[in-house]
């Protein structure tokens, strides 16, 4: 649920296209999960990053329904590529329909699969910014491939790093997975971090 204080911030950012408000639409129609949806507020933060690093090549590891996909496409220049990985037959269907409606179609491409396998078969050093929103449980396993993937000055952003606050007394497992993933970060000298509360908390991680 949008407070009135986000909902200022929404309403002062970059507006959405009429395409990914359909999409945005669908989503809250039709999945039972509709807030796994990354909201504007979050794709504009990426799409802030695409601009200032002039970044070309982008990995995003958790589709659901294209929301931020075509988000971010719409952000890179024609020759750019948003590598997508999606696990979900229905939600590779009907991200299709809505990119296939889009002249950024041809800016995506989909890996149908376990994000775990496919992330496996890229090139090292390659990505300019990686957007990790996926299962929580593997974050761990993602964030350790994604340091491999990107290039040096590259940037990580790992969404729900907040999990609705759970991750200051963690129960669960992705609770438990989160918080030792946000230490881990914050002791790896590779990078440069920062925890944004950004919606369920943006990580954002640079490469150094």
């Amino acid at each position: 649920m949008i407070n009135k204080l986000e909902q200022y911030c929404i309403d002062h950012s970059n507006s959405e296209t009429e395409l990914l408000k359909e999409i945005k639409s669908f989503t809250y129609n039709n999945e039972p999960a509709p807030q796994m949806i990354s909201d504007s507020i979050v794709c504009n933060t990426l799409v802030s990053i695409i601009k200032m690093t002039n970044a070309v090549n982008v990995l995003e590891i958790g589709m659901f329904t294209g929301y931020s996909t075509l988000f971010m496409a719409q952000a890179l220049p024609d020759l750019g590529v948003i590598h997508t990985c999606e696990v979900m037959d229905r939600h590779v269907q009907n991200a299709t329909k809505f990119f296939n409606k889009s002249k950024h179609n041809h800016k995506i491409k989909i890996h149908y699969g376990e994000a775990i396998k496919s992330i496996e078969n890229f090139k090292i050093n390659f990505f300019d910014l990686i957007f990790i929103d996926a299962d929580k449980k593997n974050y761990i396993e993602y964030y350790n491939r994604s340091i491999q993937l990107i290039k040096d000055g590259g940037i990580i952003v790992l969404d729900n790093m907040l999990w609705s606050g759970n991750v200051i007394n963690p129960k669960d497992l992705e609770s438990k997975t989160l918080s030792k993933l946000g230490n881990i970060i914050k002791h790896d000298n590779r990078v440069f971090n920062v925890l944004l509360p950004i919606r369920d908390g943006l990580m954002v991680c640079i490469k150094k």
